[in-house]
């Protein structure tokens, strides 16, 4: 289970219009659970967004989007 401020990062991930710095023990356990994955920019450098997974709980706890 997710603790209060894991669910809050991934709430900022989702919501995030641009790459994100999460700590790296938050980001451990949300690509743990597989609420989200890193994807690599043209950058190089590698960002964290939400998968399908990650949607559906916040749609499950009621939080649309």
């Amino acid at each position: 289970m997710l603790s209060h401020h894991e669910f809050a990062k991934l709430i900022l991930v989702k919501d995030a219009q641009r790459p994100l710095e999460l700590d790296r023990a938050d980001l451990d356990t949300l690509l743990e659970h597989e609420f989200v994955a890193l994807e690599k920019r043209p950058s190089g450098q590698e960002c964290p967004r939400i998968t399908q997974r990650g949607r559906s709980i916040l749609k499950a706890v009621g939080l649309r989007h």
